[in-house]
C-alpha cells in the first residue's frame, strides 16, 4: 500500500504541472484573442477619429450622399444602410422560413434516411464560394427577374437588391437550418411526451412547446444568420451593383457598406485622404450595428430562457 502511495505522488506531481502548463498556454490563447480584438477595434476607432476630422460627424451619419471619389467628396452614409438593410431584409425573408421549416421537418418529421440525405445536402449548399453564388446570382437571377419585370410593365435595373437578396437569402438557409435543427433536438423529449400526454397532437406540440422552448437558440440563428448577410460582400458586388441609391424598391441597383468598404480600400492606397479613411468609419459603424444585434439576442435568449427553467 505504501509502495503504491510512493509511486503515485511523482505522478501526481507531474500531472499538476502539466495541468498548470496547459491552462497557460489556454490563458495566452484567449489572451492573443482578446488582444487581436481589442487592437482592432482601436485601429479602427482611430482612423475613424481622423476621418471625422476632416469631415463632420453629423453629415456622415445624416447625409442623403455618397460620392466619395467627386470634388469635394460627400460621404453621407444613409444609401450605403439603406441598401445594406433592403438587401439583407429580402435574405432573412427568403431564409427564414425555409430554414426554420426545413429545421422542423428534418428534428420532428423526417425519418433517419431522409434526414441523412437532406442535412448533407443542405451543408453542401453552405460549402459553396459566394463568387460562385455571385456568378449564379449576375447570370441567372438577375437576367430572369429583369425578364419578368419587364414582362409586367416594371421597370427593372440589370443588378437589383432583389436578385441580390434572393441569392443571399440561399446562401444563409443552411446557416438557419442547421443550427435551429440542432437546438430543435437539444429541446428534451420529457416536454414532448407531457404534451402528448395531455391529447396534443405533434403539430401543435411543435407549435406550443418544442418552438417556444428553443426560441431563444433559434433567435441567436436568426442573428448569426443576419450578421452574415450584413457581411456579405462578393454576392451584391456582382448581383447588386455599386451604385449608392437611395430607395427601398428591390426592383433597383444599390450599394452596401462592405461593397464600398471593399471598393475604397482597392488598390495601392495612402491612409491620409479623406476618400480611404472614410472606409474606417464605415467598418466603425458595421461594427456598432453588429455588436447592437448582438446585445438584441442576448436580451431575448435571457428573457426566454428564464421562462423555461
Amino acid at each position: 500500500m505504501s509502495a503504491t502511495l510512493t509511486l503515485s505522488r511523482p505522478n501526481r506531481k507531474l500531472r499538476r504541472q502539466i495541468e498548470a502548463v496547459v491552462l497557460v498556454l489556454l490563458a495566452c490563447a484567449s489572451g492573443v484573442a482578446v488582444l487581436t480584438t481589442i487592437g482592432i477595434v482601436l485601429s479602427v476607432v482611430y482612423e475613424s477619429l481622423r476621418f471625422f476630422s476632416e469631415v463632420p460627424v453629423w453629415k456622415f451619419l445624416f447625409g442623403t450622399e455618397w460620392a466619395p471619389t467627386a470634388e469635394p467628396g460627400a460621404f453621407g452614409i444613409i444609401p450605403l444602410l439603406g441598401g445594406t438593410l433592403l438587401i439583407t431584409l429580402i435574405a432573412i425573408l427568403v431564409a427564414g422560413p425555409l430554414g426554420l421549416l426545413s429545421a422542423v421537418y428534418l428534428a420532428e418529421y423526417a425519418n433517419l434516411k431522409a434526414r441523412r440525405i437532406i442535412k448533407p445536402v443542405l451543408e453542401l449548399l453552405a460549402g459553396i464560394p459566394t463568387v460562385v453564388l455571385g456568378f449564379f446570382a449576375a447570370l441567372t437571377v438577375a437576367p430572369f427577374i429583369r425578364r419578368a419585370g419587364e414582362a409586367f410593365g416594371l421597370s427593372v435595373a440589370s443588378e437589383s437588391a432583389l436578385a441580390a437578396g434572393l441569392v443571399m437569402g440561399m446562401m444563409i438557409v443552411p446557416l438557419i437550418s442547421s443550427l435551429s435543427d440542432d437546438i430543435i433536438n437539444a429541446v428534451p423529449q420529457s416536454l414532448r411526451d407531457g404534451s402528448y400526454a395531455l391529447g396534443a397532437t405533434q403539430s401543435e406540440t411543435i407549435k406550443k412547446v418544442v418552438l417556444p422552448a428553443a426560441l431563444p437558440g433559434i433567435v441567436s440563428a436568426f442573428i448569426l444568420a443576419t450578421s452574415r448577410a450584413i457581411g456579405e460582400t462578393m454576392i451584391v458586388v456582382m448581383a447588386a451593383g455599386l451604385a449608392a441609391n437611395l430607395t427601398f424598391n428591390p426592383l433597383a441597383a444599390v450599394t452596401t457598406v462592405t461593397v464600398q468598404i471593399a471598393a475604397l480600400l482597392v488598390g495601392d492606397q495612402e491612409f491620409d485622404s479623406a476618400k480611404t479613411l472614410s472606409a474606417f468609419a464605415l467598418g466603425l459603424i458595421l461594427f456598432i450595428i453588429t455588436l447592437a444585434l448582438n446585445v438584441v439576442a442576448l436580451r431575448v435568449v435571457r428573457k426566454y430562457r428564464e421562462a423555461y427553467e
